[in-house]
């Protein structure tokens, strides 16, 4: 099995973004300072400003992840995926969260589970230090089947230009330090969903002895925001890129911050892997290859620095009570690929 096969095409929404680039191009005003493909799209409030004050802004949603949130009638989780997820997507630019809003369709509206929904949203952002702004709640009827919605979310943040982590200095020699993942996040869904419910037959109620816990509660395991520790490791210096792997796994993200030039080696072996990738990866024959470019593996967020900042900055992250920091690899000379060794 593999995240194709399961009706997701990567490579097919990478065609896309190469292809409508040139769209987003033609809209550019003097403010914009990132191309479409970047985490978050960033706009200098005043252009002529060397250090001032850049908005960093982004949208997501959680995928699939709705789908066993449907079976498992658990709607309070969702909204702080989605937030931690997208306030990720700015934060790795260097920007911190000021507000959010959630877009909420479905066909017949439920006023206790959007409710629900948006406590979660609420938790999410009062976690992050952003405010809930607003936001848009549609019905739709015959468009959605019954029982069912889809949320999206839009975080807007912002960062002194100055201050921009944007992967410029990365050069071979630096160092990969991982971040541990709580599981899925919200990527991967679509694969992991046909290997557990349609392969393997199981219920979100099912106990799975290796995972210690049931499907359910394995698969909605909350997304975790970075915020905390990211920027503790930002103000000690020394940060020179950052990547959130989401779609597309280590082997997708990585890329979008490296200068032409460069790549990455990941050593394998060199974190734990989660419990989880090992049970889905096992049970549904999944190629390697394959398991590294769906999923997160275990590793939520990459930090790029030197090599001698490296122990420093895994001291600062424990320090911020991130028990879970490792050296997983180094920047290399070559294309704008990673390599797993």
């Amino acid at each position: 099995m593999d995240y194709k096969a399961s009706g997701v095409d990567i490579d097919a929404g990478n065609e896309v973004v190469r292809r409508i680039k040139h769209l987003a191009r033609g809209t550019a005003t003097p403010g914009v300072l990132s191309d479409l493909g970047s985490f978050g799209g960033m706009f200098a409030l005043d252009p002529s400003a060397p250090d001032g004050p850049v908005l960093v802004a982004s949208a997501d949603g959680v995928g699939t992840k709705l789908k066993v949130a449907f079976l498992a009638n658990r709607h309070d989780t969702i909204g702080e995926d989605l937030v931690n997820h997208c306030v990720n997507d700015i934060l790795v630019q260097g920007a911190r969260p000021l507000f959010f809003l959630d877009y909420l369709a479905t066909g017949r509206l439920s006023p206790d589970v959007a409710v629900q929904i948006v406590e979660g949203v609420a938790r999410g952002c009062r976690a992050n230090g952003c405010a809930l702004l607003g936001g848009e709640t549609a019905e739709m009827p015959g468009f959605y089947a019954d029982g069912e919605y889809d949320l999206a979310g839009f975080v807007v943040g912002s960062v002194d230009r100055a201050r921009v982590v944007d992967g410029r200095g990365i050069e071979p020699g630096d160092v990969l330090i991982g971040l541990a993942s709580s599981g899925l996040h919200t990527n991967g869904y679509s694969l992991a969903r046909r290997i557990v419910f349609e392969h393997l037959g199981l219920s979100v109620e099912s106990h799975v002895a290796e995972l210690g816990t049931t499907v359910g509660e394995v698969l909605l395991a909350t997304h975790r925001t970075y915020l905390p520790v990211v920027s503790r490791l930002i103000d000690a210096g020394g940060v020179r890129g950052l990547a959130h792997i989401t779609g597309g796994g280590l082997t997708d993200n990585l890329p979008r911050i490296f200068p032409e030039g460069t790549g990455a080696r990941i050593r394998r072996g060199a974190w734990p892997v989660l419990p989880v990738f090992a049970f889905l990866g096992r049970a549904g024959d999944v190629p390697e290859a394959d398991m590294f470019r769906t999923f997160n593996m275990g590793l939520g967020m990459i930090v790029v620095c030197r090599r001698e900042d490296a122990a420093r900055l895994v001291d600062v992250a424990r320090a911020a009570g991130e028990a879970d920091a490792w050296v997983v690899g180094e920047i290399v000379a070559g294309e704008q690929v990673v390599t797993y060794v």
